[in-house]
């Protein structure tokens, strides 16, 4: 079953389980197989507290922008991005693209997504050298489903295999968590983020 499909399906896992102990000889107890990376990555962001709207193309991701700026309002408001692809994609909007950091919201992509615990790989190339916390509140990532990962340490392996000859530095991860958990080296010192996930699929 695809990742949309799965998404738009709430009783996906208890079918699962139910077709697993439909087999025959098999308890309805059988082990959770390991889940796909994909559904591991949309339960542990969601989980942390992540907003996440998934698009099948360009159209959709419009859409859903549009309804972030008419849900909050930022309509006519200064955006920190760096981006120069999402500056021409999202120009028709009405929005005051800069890097002033104290702008209303941070319009980014990301390095990866990384399932393992639903958080999303920055560096140098979305952020320059900005600390987390210098960033605005809130947060919109643009992101494609080839880019969900494992863990950081395969998102680190991508970022050195895509740089010739420069490794971004600044390398570092927003885990919006809700409740206190034991922060991994790489999340250490980060800071809480209003965030939205627009997410293209594009395998």
């Amino acid at each position: 079953m695809s990742l949309f499909k799965r998404l738009l399906n709430p009783n996906y896992k208890s079918e699962e389980k139910a077709r697993r102990a439909g087999k025959s000889g098999e308890s309805s107890y059988y082990p959770e197989q390991k889940l796909p990376i994909d559904e591991k990555f949309t339960y542990n962001f969601k989980n942390n507290g992540g907003k996440f709207i998934y698009c099948e193309n360009w159209k959709e991701i419009l859409e859903a922008f549009d309804n972030i700026m008419a849900e909050n309002d930022w309509y006519e408001q200064e955006v920190f991005c760096v981006n120069e692809m999402l500056i021409k994609k999202f120009d028709g909007f009405n929005l005051n693209f800069g890097k002033n950091t104290d702008s209303k919201f941070f319009l980014s992509t990301c390095e990866s997504l990384v399932s393992n615990n639903g958080s999303i790989l920055l560096s140098s190339n979305q952020i320059k050298e900005k600390k987390l916390k210098e960033l605005p509140t809130n947060v919109v990532i643009f992101a494609t489903t080839s880019q969900i990962v494992d863990t950081i340490s395969e998102g680190l392996r991508i970022i050195k295999n895509q740089s010739s000859g420069y490794i971004p530095s600044n390398i570092t991860t927003i885990q919006d968590f809700e409740t206190e958990k034991e922060k991994d080296f790489m999340s250490y010192g980060s800071s809480t983020k209003n965030l939205y996930l627009l997410l293209l699929e594009d395998l």
